[in-house]
């Protein structure tokens, strides 16, 4: 279990192990000095968002076996890059979120209602 804490507050949780992410593929949007994207939200993978990504360089859809990256449909949970979200939140095409996965350094950049605002796991 990671020592980081997430936008909560509390201990940072798991975002996915199926497929595996995070910038260490230890299933957790953990963060440290050779992570240049931060990879810090825990995101809800969408069709929309998908598209936006792919159509704003950064193609998350389609397999790279040689990367050992499976590709993402929908539905799938993935640590985005801090920057990739804010991206598409302005564009209007931010995924969800999940609050418990989503690391706590994504507060430095983005207000916490707004993530909030998105978040799945919190009623």
């Amino acid at each position: 279990m990671s020592k980081a804490l997430n936008i909560l507050g509390a201990p940072l949780q798991s975002c996915s192990t199926d497929p595996v992410t995070g910038f260490y593929r230890n299933g957790c949007c953990e963060t440290g000095p050779d992570d240049r994207g931060r990879h810090l939200v825990c995101a809800v993978m969408t069709a929309e968002f998908l598209a936006f990504s792919k159509s704003s360089g950064n193609d998350l859809s389609t397999p790279m076996p040689h990367y050992q990256f499976p590709g993402l449909k929908p539905g799938d949970q993935w640590c985005l890059c801090l920057d990739r979200w804010k991206e598409a939140h302005k564009a209007g095409h931010a995924p969800n979120i999940i609050a418990s996965a989503t690391h706590q350094m994504a507060l430095e950049r983005v207000a916490r209602e707004t993530l909030m605002a998105f978040a799945l796991d919190v009623s």
